[in-house]
């Protein structure tokens, strides 16, 4: 995600805000566990597999709009 910015307007901006630094760290974490998931390292049900993909979503699209907002 973020890969068209410059990475250190990234690092500034999760710096001086900490709910788009909570919710990037969100991102990373639940990306890696779906594709842990997908790529069947990590055994979960379709279901919770779901939940994490739609929770995964809402992180970016969250801070799609904190990065917009903050440009």
């Amino acid at each position: 995600m973020f890969e068209g910015q410059p990475q250190a307007e990234i690092e500034a901006l999760m710096k001086r805000d900490p709910e788009f630094r909570q919710l990037y760290q969100r991102h990373r974490t639940l990306d890696k566990k779906v594709m842990d998931a997908e790529l069947g390292i990590l055994p979960i049900d379709d279901f919770t597999l779901g939940q994490m993909k739609r929770e995964k979503l809402h992180a970016k699209e969250k801070l799609l709009r904190i990065y917009d907002r903050a440009h």
